[in-house]
């Protein structure tokens, strides 16, 4: 039977809303009536706004004020001697202003399960949970891999987490049932690391990848065999065409075990070098293009030999300034990018955010480099500590990292196979079992 699910999330950034989507895709394709909301909406009027330019500006021009901020308001604690984490500054007074609101959403939608993918949600359905108010059973989705405090509350009933540290933490936390699934991924990420296949109902198209790689500055698939027959060498869809590739995730959107297909396009895909040999590489900068020396990195990486495809979110100023730099190619904000990360050969991340995440999926080996304050920062050494994802601390580090992963070898095997074990299970299901448990029970 179809149950009511509440998805809360937050316009902050893009991760959260996305997360939320996916979500909110698969409780759909399993026959769930679904509402997503904001809850910056559920904030009195002109709040929500205000809590998002804030966190934008210091993000972007006050990165020590935001680092500070995180160290005070959500930075775990160090423990006590008994083993119980200290108390910190409160973290909750600004989910007490939501409330009402929610309270209201619930009684006029009556959901039978509530789901949280930003901490401010999950921070107002633990407060209300515990002091009896909301009866509905109520969800977490831990989008971080370094799980701050803000995402904890005894009073919500299930924490879903990325990986099995995190869901730690969350249990240590609150003393609740915390269970780490992966990321949450949509399937066209999986299928872009999968190696060339068949078409599939549902399934991107076949020029996705051809389509990405246009879009970094590299000749599709076609182009490269035209130039290989020119050559004298084999085509490469000699080879490749034909059955579908391992690797590609069930139509619940959970991924299959095997890493096969994201190995074997470890050692090539279409669209991974430009016409003069240079290896993609894409640097990410969010949805807000946001991240410490963005173009200096850039500029470094096409001076030895790559071609840095810098992804400047919706931020226009920044793709002006990356586009005038030699051997760069900026982007703004593309909603290909699947097909992007099917046409590179690494990743440099600063957040650890859901485009890193999406690049585990896709078997594009992701490095962690000059990260934004507060939870970037400690997010992107938590996934390389994970074994996920190289951190590189300095430029140097950085060129030769993305070097032995861009090419073919065990080093770029190893990150693939790590980051395709990371997905555990269907959050989505989890989220619906826990509906059913409360309506078994009465």
């Amino acid at each position: 039977m179809g149950r009511r699910c509440l998805v809360l999330s937050a316009s902050m950034g893009a991760g959260h809303d996305t997360v939320a989507r996916e979500l909110a895709r698969r409780l759909r394709a399993d026959g769930h009536e679904v509402l997503v909301r904001d809850v910056l909406t559920l904030l009195p009027p002109g709040t929500g706004p205000a809590m998002r330019g804030f966190y934008r500006f210091v993000v972007r021009r006050l990165p020590p004020v935001y680092a500070a901020i995180y160290a005070l308001f959500l930075a775990p604690r160090p423990r006590s001697r008994g083993g119980r984490p200290r108390r910190g500054l409160d973290v909750s007074p600004m989910a007490a202003l939501a409330e009402r609101r929610l309270g209201a959403l619930v009684a006029r939608w009556r959901p039978d399960v509530i789901v949280s993918t930003f901490h401010l949600a999950g921070q107002i359905t633990g407060r209300m949970r515990g002091r009896g108010v909301l009866r509905v059973p109520c969800a977490v989705f831990v989008t971080d891999f370094a799980v701050h405090r803000a995402w904890l509350d005894p009073g919500n009933d299930l924490y879903l987490c990325v990986t099995e540290t995190a869901a730690r933490a969350a249990r240590e936390g609150t003393g609740r049932t915390a269970i780490a699934t992966g990321p949450v991924v949509p399937p066209e990420f999986h299928e872009a690391g999968a190696g060339p296949r068949a078409p599939e109902a549902g399934a991107p198209a076949a020029g996705a990848r051809e389509a990405g790689a246009r879009k970094a500055g590299a000749p599709a698939a076609g182009a490269r065999e035209a130039e290989a027959r020119e050559a004298g060498a084999p085509e490469a869809g000699a080879r490749e065409a034909g059955a579908p590739g391992p690797g590609q995730p069930d139509g619940s959107g959970t991924r299959s075990t095997s890493t096969a297909g994201r190995q074997e396009r470890g050692a090539g895909g279409a669209g991974d070098a430009d016409a003069d040999g240079r290896p993609v590489v894409l640097l990410s900068g969010g949805a807000w293009g946001v991240g410490p020396g963005l173009l200096h990195t850039a500029g470094a990486l096409a001076r030895h030999g790559f071609l840095p495809v810098l992804l400047c979110g919706r931020d226009e100023r920044l793709r002006r300034r990356a586009s005038r730099l030699p051997g760069v190619r900026a982007l703004g904000w593309t909603d290909d990018m699947p097909g992007l990360m099917a046409s590179a050969r690494a990743l440099i991340d600063n957040a650890a955010g859901q485009t890193a995440v999406q690049a585990l999926a896709a078997g594009l080996p992701v490095v962690g480099h000059r990260p934004i304050a507060g939870h970037g920062a400690v997010g992107v050494r938590e996934m390389a500590a994970e074994g996920l994802t190289v951190y590189a601390s300095g430029l140097p580090a950085l060129l030769a990292a993305v070097g032995e992963l861009a090419g073919p070898g065990p080093a770029r095997e190893e990150r693939a196979a790590a980051g395709s074990a990371v997905f555990r299970a269907d959050a989505a299901r989890l989220v619906a079992d826990l509906a059913e448990a409360a309506h078994a029970t009465g």
